[in-house]
């Protein structure tokens, strides 16, 4: 049966603030804290892959959690709302640090993210786990995923062109500071909207009984073999992340388009989205996700020989990689979702796969920070000054990541995750087959 157009829309408003979050928090907090406020790099590293770390351990006892609230009066919508709060009053305080000078900027950044990341995973996890179960059908699934990832691509734009467009407007402290204050009315109302317009859904298993369920999928062959996919492709994926606003500004010197060149990469993403939907139904959704692996290695590897001015290349690049991105935002969480179906457990999981699923992508952000920051200090790149090593921060944020997304997609030729790949995977669980 197929989901209605105003379920899809409805659910998937949420995506739009989360994502709007997303993208400042791991993006932009880098180069604010670094090149505007002053904080070293190195420490901007470690504080980013301890408060990562932290939040990536926090994550299976909120998925836990989501899985007890399913019963409930609100379901997972309790914490949904727990997480939203808190996340909106983390947001601020992130981008409008009421101290100064690099030890007291570090102690601040710190505290910020602990709040900012558990209000961000306690909504999200819960958020995901209702998206995994509005149906149970294979290919109505991927229509979720995709509505979802369309309205989070937009929060994305938002955030960012808007804090450029502020910061160019008022400066640099004063733009974020009201790119901050204008994310939190909009988070409240799209929580509001999502919570009202969502089906309210009864839990069809009991909840866990025992704090040991968070780890229950670790049990599941699929989900293992998932994960290491997951692994050397969230960390590929992380890495330009973090690294792209250095990129544009010391490699191609062209700070002012940082926003038009990260628009047009996730367009792409949003608008290739039902072109990826169409060939996961003609090939499977391990096989769609594959070539857009390989796209992605093919368009992006090109990013190394540019150079200052390669505007339009780098433009090129980002479309053809945000095409290859629109694979990655619809398909792997479609798979999860059909194999927590396949899991076996007695309980209602889907928390605590998705708890466990945003544990490994924030340990892979994690990662990709604890390593390419410090790596590129310890080569003697310092942003936006015009000196340096270049050269390295264009290895470190081109040719490393394409090296390990190769990883994950030959990991992925091998999985046995998806049962409509040619009919030639069974359905395998620790218990058996189903």
């Amino acid at each position: 049966m197929n989901l209605s157009r105003g379920t899809l829309v409805g659910y998937s408003v949420l995506a739009l603030p989360l994502a709007m979050a997303a993208l400042p928090i791991y993006v932009h907090v880098p180069k604010y804290y670094a090149t505007t406020l002053g904080v070293p790099l190195a420490s901007i590293g470690l504080i980013l892959f301890a408060a990562r770390l932290l939040d990536a351990l926090q994550d299976p006892l909120l998925g836990y959690l989501s899985d007890r609230a399913a019963g409930g009066r609100w379901g997972r919508f309790a914490i949904v709302l727990l997480g939203v709060p808190l996340l909106g009053v983390g947001f601020v305080a992130l981008f409008q640090p009421p101290v100064a000078g690099a030890t007291a900027l570090s102690w601040w950044l710190a505290g910020s993210l602990v709040v900012v990341y558990f209000g961000f995973s306690a909504a999200s996890i819960s958020y995901l786990a209702i998206g995994a179960e509005l149906t149970s059908d294979y290919h109505e699934r991927t229509r979720v995923t995709a509505a979802r990832a369309a309205l989070g691509i937009l929060g994305v734009m938002l955030a960012a062109t808007l804090p450029e467009f502020l910061s160019q407007r008022s400066g640099a402290v004063a733009g974020v500071v009201q790119f901050s204050h204008m994310f939190v009315p909009v988070l409240l109302l799209c929580a509001l909207s999502t919570w009202r317009l969502t089906p309210r859904l009864l839990a069809s298993a009991q909840p866990p009984r025992s704090w040991t369920a968070m780890f229950a999928p670790f049990r599941h062959r699929e989900f293992r073999w998932l994960l290491a996919v997951i692994i050397p492709s969230g960390v590929a994926g992380a890495i330009p992340a973090t690294l792209i606003l250095f990129f544009v500004e010391d490699v191609l010197q062209t700070p002012r388009l940082s926003g038009v060149f990260l628009v047009t990469y996730f367009l792409a993403g949003a608008f290739s989205m039902p072109a990826w939907v169409a060939v996961s139904r003609r090939t499977g959704k391990k096989n769609a996700w594959m070539l857009g692996m390989v796209l992605a290695i093919a368009a992006f590897v090109w990013a190394f020989a540019l150079g200052a001015g390669d505007v339009l290349a780098f433009a090129i690049v980002c479309l053809m990689s945000g095409v290859a991105y629109g694979a990655e935002l619809a398909l792997p969480p479609s798979i999860l979702a059909d194999l927590v179906d396949r899991g076996g457990s007695g309980h209602k999981a889907n928390g605590a796969y998705f708890g466990l699923w945003q544990m490994i992508e924030k340990l892979n952000l994690a990662a990709a920070a604890g390593i390419a920051l410090p790596l590129l200090a310890l080569l003697g790149y310092q942003p936006a000054s015009g000196a340096g090593e270049t050269l390295a921060l264009s290895a470190t944020y081109a040719l490393l990541p394409c090296a390990i997304k190769l990883v994950g997609a030959a990991v992925l030729w091998a999985a046995p995750v998806d049962p409509r790949d040619n009919g030639s995977v069974q359905l395998v669980t620790e218990g058996g087959v189903s």
